[in-house]
C-alpha cells in the first residue's frame, strides 16, 4: 500500500504583501475624510477674502461645527450610509498630523534678525507682556472655574499670537489616552478660545488706535503697543495701519517677537503634560506600575513639531530658503491650519459650548484687559 501523501499547508502570503495591503487599506480609509476637509478648506479660503480681518482659522472651525450636525442627521436618515463613520479616520488624521505640520511651517515666517531689530526695550515689553498675560490668565481661569484646557488655550492665544498659538498648544493638550468626553471638552476649548481672540481682537482694532491718540503715544510707541497686545496678525496690521507706516512696521516686528516665543512656551507645556501623563499612568498601574508604564503610549517631553518649528526658524534666519519658496510655504501654512481647524470643528459640541461659555467669555475679557494694560505700561516706562 502506497504511503499517504504528505499533508501540505497553503503558503502564507509574503510579509511585504500583507504590510502593503494593510497600508493600502489604511490609506483608503483616509480618503472620505480628507476629501471632506479639502472641499471645506477650499470654501473657507475663497470666502476669507471677503472679510480679511476675520481669521480664516476661526471661519473653518465654525464651518466644521455647523457641518457636523448635518453629517449626523444624514447618517441617521440614510440606510446603509454612515457619513460620520466614513470620514472619521481622515478627519482625525488631519486634526493631528496636518495641524502639527502647520506649526512647523509657521517657523518659516519668522526670522531672528528681524526680531532682534526691535531692540532690547521692545523685546522686554513683548516678553514681559507675554509672561504676565499667560500666567495671569491661567490664574484667572482657576478663579472663574473655567476648564483647565480652555484656560490654557485662552492664555496661549491672548499672550502669543491668536489662532496659530492656540493650534500649536492644542497639539500638546491632545495627549494620548484621552476619553471621548475629554476629546470633546478639548475641542470645545479650542472653539471657545478661537472665538474669544476673534471677538476681543476685533474690538482692539477700533479701540487701540483711538486710545493711542488719546494717551499721546508716538507712532513707534503705538506700533509697539499694538504688536505686543493684539492677537491676530491681520488684526495687528489693520490696527497699526490706520495710524501710520512707521507704526505698522514696529507693530509687525513686535508681533514676530511674540511668535518667536511660541516654541519655548509650547515646549514647557509639553514637558508638563508628559510628566502628568507619566504620573497618571503610574497611579493607574498601582503595584504593577512598571508593567503599565511599559505598555502605555510614550509622550515626548518636547513635541516633534516644536523641534521642527525651531529648525524652520533657523533655516529662515540663515537665509538659505529662496523668497519664492517662502511665499509658497506661507500659503501652505494657512492651508494646513484651515484644514486642521475644520477637522477640529467637526468635534465641537455647540449646545454645550453655548451653555458653558459665559465664564470663558469673562476670562477672555479679563485676559484682553491684562495684555493691553501690561503692554501699555511697558511702552510708557521703557520707550
Amino acid at each position: 500500500m502506497a504511503p499517504p501523501a504528505p499533508r501540505t499547508t497553503p503558503a502564507a502570503p509574503p510579509v511585504e504583501t500583507v504590510s502593503t495591503a494593510h497600508r493600502t487599506a489604511d490609506l483608503g480609509a483616509l480618503v472620505p475624510g480628507l476629501g471632506l476637509v479639502a472641499a471645506a478648506t477650499l470654501v473657507v479660503l475663497l470666502g476669507a477674502r471677503l472679510v480679511p480681518t476675520v481669521s480664516a482659522l476661526v471661519v473653518a472651525l465654525v464651518l466644521g461645527a455647523l457641518v457636523a450636525p448635518v453629517l449626523g442627521r444624514a447618517s441617521r436618515t440614510r440606510r446603509g450610509a454612515a457619513p460620520v463613520a466614513a470620514t472619521r479616520p481622515g478627519v482625525a488624521w488631519t486634526s493631528r498630523v496636518v495641524l502639527r505640520a502647520g506649526v512647523v511651517l509657521l517657523g518659516f515666517q519668522l526670522s531672528v534678525p528681524e526680531v532682534l531689530a526691535l531692540g532690547w526695550r521692545g523685546l522686554v515689553v513683548v516678553t514681559t507682556t507675554l509672561a504676565v498675560t499667560f500666567a495671569g490668565t491661567l490664574a484667572l481661569g482657576r478663579v472663574l472655574r473655567v476648564p483647565r484646557v480652555t484656560a490654557l488655550l485662552v492664555a496661549t492665544g491672548f499672550s502669543v499670537c491668536g489662532a496659530a498659538a492656540i493650534s500649536a498648544m492644542q497639539g500638546v493638550v491632545a495627549r494620548p489616552g484621552r476619553t471621548p468626553g475629554q476629546v470633546r471638552e478639548d475641542d470645545d476649548g479650542v472653539a471657545a478660545s478661537l472665538a474669544l481672540v476673534t471677538v476681543y481682537g476685533t474690538l482692539a482694532i477700533v479701540a487701540l488706535p483711538w486710545l493711542a491718540s488719546l494717551v499721546g503715544l508716538a507712532d513707534d510707541q503705538a506700533g509697539l503697543w499694538i504688536g505686543a497686545s493684539v492677537q491676530e496678525v491681520a488684526q495687528v496690521v489693520t490696527a497699526a495701519g490706520t495710524i501710520s507706516d512707521p507704526a505698522l512696521a514696529t507693530a509687525t516686528v513686535a508681533k514676530l517677537a511674540r511668535v518667536a516665543l511660541l516654541a519655548p512656551l509650547v515646549a514647557v507645556a509639553g514637558v508638563v503634560v508628559a510628566r502628568s501623563v507619566r504620573r497618571a499612568t503610574h497611579a493607574r498601574g498601582g503595584s504593577g506600575g512598571a508593567v503599565a508604564d511599559a505598555s502605555a503610549p510614550r509622550v515626548a517631553p518636547v513635541p516633534w513639531f516644536v523641534v521642527g518649528f525651531v529648525a524652520a526658524v533657523a533655516l529662515r534666519s540663515l537665509g538659505v530658503v529662496p523668497a519664492p519658496v517662502l511665499a509658497v510655504l506661507a500659503t501652505a501654512t494657512t492651508v494646513a491650519f484651515v484644514a486642521a481647524m475644520f477637522a477640529l470643528g467637526l468635534g465641537v459640541d455647540v449646545p454645550y459650548l453655548l451653555r458653558t461659555g459665559r465664564r470663558a467669555l469673562v476670562l477672555g475679557g479679563l485676559s484682553a484687559l491684562l495684555v493691553t494694560t501690561t503692554a501699555l505700561v511697558g511702552v510708557l516706562l521703557l520707550t
